[in-house]
């Protein structure tokens, strides 16, 4: 399951060119150009399909600056690399479509608009509280879960502080939103699919260098130098690794 997310994980983030031996990764901002536009596509078919199946109108997601919700990390847009103090992003389907908004002061990118006047409401979270009442959802998901780490980012302190501000006539609506954050994470647009036989190239020419011998002098080389040698390799081109490789001699 690591390794599944582990490339998957890089769709998102990069796309590539292979020509031969040679492996062109994107410049930082033709590929945060691309972060966006998947993200984009992402929020206008996968969001609206999984909240109607799973019969959630309203998506709450809400993480502090350096705790970020694991879900909420896959929702930024490029340019942000963390929430911003506390980030709260609202999804609601009115039945035609989905409204994707943040209670901030300012817009998430182009993604989600930011709907909070401190003028009027200087409390993030009542002002939260005026949003939920006024779009009156039937169903309110929660990113908490027994089953999934990745769908259980809403920390302690932020429920406390949702509980406490959220009308009571609403507090019977609140549901796990497991499924709609596991759904959201595992699956994959077409535009998506088109880069993944590029990704799995790049994983592929990695493997094929570490195991030939530019890499391996028989009788001198270990396994540990394989292995650094592929982290080192991801490294120099730029990528980030979701786990640390494994080799052994069986």
């Amino acid at each position: 399951m690591s390794k599944l997310f582990y490339i998957l994980a890089l769709c998102i983030c990069i796309t590539l060119q292979v020509s031969g031996q040679n492996l062109l990764i994107l410049s930082q901002q033709k590929q945060a150009q691309l972060i966006d536009d998947i993200l984009e596509d992402r929020f206008n078919t996968i969001l609206p399909t999984i909240m109607r199946q799973e019969g959630v109108d309203m998506w709450v997601i809400i993480s502090r600056e350096y705790n970020e919700d694991p879900v909420m990390k896959t929702m930024l847009p490029s340019e942000w690399l963390s929430a911003r103090r506390r980030s709260v992003f609202l999804f609601f389907d009115n039945g035609t479509s989905v409204e994707r908004i943040a209670i901030a002061r300012y817009d998430v990118g182009k993604l989600l608009k930011g709907e909070w006047d401190l003028s009027i409401e200087p409390d993030q979270f009542k002002a939260l509280n005026a949003y939920i009442k006024a779009k009156n959802p039937k169903k309110i998901g929660l990113n908490y879960s027994i089953n999934y780490a990745h769908a259980d980012g809403l920390s302690k302190t932020e429920h406390e502080l949702f509980m406490a501000a959220i009308d009571p006539s609403l507090k019977s609506r609140i549901v796990s939103a497991e499924k709609l954050a596991v759904r959201w994470l595992e699956t994959r647009t077409p535009k998506e699919m088109e880069i993944y036989e590029h990704i799995s190239k790049i994983s592929h020419q990695i493997i094929a260098e570490a195991f030939s011998a530019k890499v391996i002098q028989a009788g001198v080389s270990t396994t540990d130098d394989v292995v650094w040698y592929m982290r080192q390799r991801v490294a120099d081109l730029g990528l980030a690794t979701w786990f640390h490789p494994t080799v052994d001699i069986q």
